[in-house]
């Protein structure tokens, strides 16, 4: 099943994150987000499933979340940024 990544600048951010979406009924899981999607410093990524992902754009929306990056895991295991 292929995953998305929602990049988060801060652990903060990421676990705000993942509470807006949990009280909307997605599943999120908070990760520290691998080198290759990174970018400068330090980060931390909310895994959220496929089919998942127009709502949480939704929702996120709606809360004033709108994510900067979001990152695709491929099932061949590597990383794609999904436009917004």
């Amino acid at each position: 099943m292929l995953s998305y990544y929602i990049v988060c600048r801060s652990l903060t951010l990421a676990q705000r994150t993942a509470v807006v979406l949990e009280r909307a009924g997605i599943r999120a899981a908070i990760y520290r987000s691998p080198k290759s999607i990174s970018g400068e410093g330090c980060s931390h990524s909310v895994k959220i499933a496929q089919t998942h992902l127009p709502i949480a754009l939704q929702t996120l929306h709606q809360n004033g979340m709108d994510p900067k990056r979001i990152y695709m895991l491929n099932e061949d295991g590597k990383y794609e940024e999904v436009s917004l």
